[in-house]
């Protein structure tokens, strides 16, 4: 392949599977083409989970072609059964619509817009799939697809196998992704989706039904799931998902979640999550014998792609304030609290919770226990301690600790 999209896609590990590699690449080297992801808007924000898909997006942008953002308005209504092991909560329409407004500021910071040519078209699929008929429906799409054919595909056979129910209404999800790309296909003349290998068999099924009712030609690409050396999911810590958005996790906690990514991991990352030169990055790779210069240019870069580079180096001279120099750095994450709460006196497990810095309680007792818990740097081993205005530091602040890598400012006010 010569240096194109798709062979960067290559170079940068991913490219998973394809429909047709050869005549993708054919086509879109002869001249730009539109592509479009899926996203589902179940919470305000997407966190990392979907940011290898966001990667591939401004990687389309770079070569010239146009991505387009799909907000799934209609299909949040259903849930996508992928990888899930139970019904998902059934939102309603006007929260998914709140989402999806907030989802798209994320985006609109991510995907450039000034070339007219490139810049991102937003589609909610709401528009499309909240006028469907049922009957018509069935008539004219549910008759291009076979219950045969819809049980070999992971996302219904993995829930069978596992004797986990699958309702009726997830069955459909599937017939639902394949018709938005229908749509798109005829509407905006987009011939590629992309997505995540999990959505293999969604993706190939859209690709038929543009085939068996427009007689035409479409692509699927999909890019490999993340996996994490440790076995974890990817975007999870000790404090939930690893938001995009900076109001949900603060660009500082984003950027120590890269710095603390595993030696097995940061090289693979590098190439996923930074848009360094592939030759300089592989050279950089290859010749640096310190793992951590490593994981400090994938923190750096990562976080200036979401959250720009000012933030990054805040962050980064934060954690040098906070780790080397044993201070609290400008940009460390901040609560602030009330001066009559700490008059009053406050269990150390309580200003934990109600400042939602664990995920529960009892795992609080489990960092406590395990001595992971210091306030002001000093270790508490006593779950009944309570902090007051002797724990309050001339500057108004305490200095609480969560764990090796969590520091926080709790300021007194």
């Amino acid at each position: 392949m010569k240096n194109t999209f798709l062979s960067e896609m290559k170079l940068r590990g991913f490219l998973n599977q394809c429909t047709d590699l050869e005549k993708l690449e054919k086509i879109s080297s002869n001249k730009p083409i539109r592509a479009y992801i899926g996203f589902d808007s179940t919470a305000p924000s997407l966190h990392v989970g979907s940011l290898l898909q966001i990667m591939v997006l401004r990687l389309l942008q770079r070569f010239g072609h146009q991505p387009i953002v799909l907000l799934g308005g209609g299909t949040t209504l259903i849930g996508d059964p992928s990888g899930k092991d139970s019904t998902r909560t059934i939102l309603k329409h006007k929260h998914i619509k709140k989402n999806i407004s907030s989802i798209k500021k994320i985006f609109e910071k991510l995907l450039p817009s000034k070339n007219k040519k490139t810049k991102p078209i937003f589609v909610d699929n709401y528009s499309w799939l909240g006028k469907l008929k049922y009957i018509d429906f069935l008539r004219d799409v549910g008759k291009h697809f076979t219950v045969n054919k819809m049980l070999t595909f992971d996302s219904v056979k993995l829930r069978l196998e596992r004797e986990q129910s699958l309702s009726y209404m997830e069955f459909n999800y599937m017939i639902l992704q394949s018709y938005d790309f229908y749509q798109l296909f005829k509407e905006h003349n987009c011939v590629l989706q992309l997505g995540g290998s999990d959505q293999w068999g969604n993706i190939v099924n859209g690709v038929e039904l543009i085939r068996r009712i427009l007689h035409k030609e479409a692509f699927g690409l999909t890019t490999p799931l993340i996996t994490l050396s440790s076995g974890t999911k990817m975007g999870k810590t000790e404090k939930g998902a690893v938001w995009l958005d900076k109001k949900m996790f603060s660009a500082y906690d984003y950027w120590q979640f890269w710095r603390n990514t595993s030696d097995d991991d940061v090289k693979k990352f590098l190439k996923f999550f930074t848009e360094k030169n592939i030759d300089e990055l592989s050279n950089k790779i290859e010749k640096e014998k310190d793992i951590n210069k490593l994981k400090i240019l994938l923190a750096n870069e990562a976080t200036s792609i979401v959250h720009g580079t000012k933030a990054a180096k805040e962050s980064e001279e934060t954690a040098k304030e906070t780790f080397v120099k044993g201070g609290l750095g400008k940009n460390i994450p901040e609560k602030i609290v009330s001066k009559k709460l700490i008059w009053q006196g406050i269990n150390i497990i309580e200003l934990i919770s109600q400042n939602s810095l664990v995920q529960s309680k009892s795992e609080t007792r489990r960092i406590l226990k395990n001595n992971g818990i210091r306030v002001n740097d000093v270790v508490i081993s006593d779950e009944k301690r309570i902090i007051n205005m002797d724990d309050v530091s001339k500057n108004n602040h305490i200095k609480l600790s969560i764990g090796k890598k969590n520091h926080f400012k709790i300021k007194v006010n």
